[in-house]
């Protein structure tokens, strides 16, 4: 079996820049062009625009960081273990929120929801990932679990961590196109237009994010003490 590729660069920053990237972005899209932010206002395109923010912190940037924390996080295997387990936690609330904003822009509009690629592509990404993290605490972190079934548990929880990432990033970008279409099909902006490079812009920027972290997670580790610390990690969930 091929071994797994080495970054050669420093990966982990490259991430840390294109999330704050990522973040300026979607702040940039929603403030400058959409008008601003809010939660309940007369303008209800106010309300959705929370939505694209929240989730792509909640899903992309901060589910990123989650993943990570094990390669990132100072300390042992204590601290970088509730790290991941927090960061996941609280994208978990950022992307309900977002969720919910969204239900809620719908109704006060009075438009069907649900009917999208991308609306179900999104219930299906925060349902599986909150049964990910639910299905997480219960084996790694409550008490109750039993070593042996962390320890074939371990693998698939992985996997489902980099597979949910990856169905969040062409959430996000499947959603980007759903709300350029929508603007340029009712000529509220142009093809050509700086708003519209702009989201075309932020959609690459996320796929290419999603591809370093994913990068970032299978390269080895940089250092043998490093190294060793994840295998007995692993040993001793």
């Amino acid at each position: 079996m091929a071994a797994a590729p080495a970054a050669g660069f420093p990966v982990v920053p490259i991430v840390r820049l294109a999330e704050i990237l990522v973040t300026t972005l979607v702040l940039i899209w929603t403030v400058r062009f959409r008008g601003g932010l809010a939660l309940f206002s007369d303008n209800k395109a106010l309300i959705f625009n929370v939505h694209p923010v929240l989730m792509v912190i909640g899903l992309v940037v901060l589910n990123g960081e989650a993943i990570l924390a094990y390669k990132t996080f100072p300390g042992m295997k204590n601290s970088r273990k509730l790290a991941h387990f927090m960061i996941q936690f609280l994208a978990l609330c950022v992307s309900v929120i977002g969720v919910w904003v969204v239900i809620k822009f719908h109704n006060e509009k009075g438009v069907d929801k649900f009917y999208s690629l991308h609306s179900w592509l999104g219930l299906a990404c925060v349902s599986l990932f909150s049964i990910q993290w639910g299905a997480g605490f219960m084996t790694f972190w409550y008490p109750g679990g039993l070593k042996n079934s962390r320890a074939s548990v371990l693998p698939w929880h992985v996997f489902f961590g980099v597979y949910l990432y990856t169905l969040a990033v062409a959430t996000c970008v499947t959603g980007f196109l759903e709300k350029a279409t929508f603007l340029q099909t009712h000529h509220i902006i142009s093809r050509y237009s700086s708003e519209a490079l702009l989201v075309n812009a932020l959609g690459m920027l996320v796929v290419a994010l999603g591809g370093l972290v994913t990068l970032a997670v299978v390269s080895p580790c940089s250092n043998k003490s490093e190294s060793t610390e994840l295998h007995l990690s692993r040993h001793n969930l």
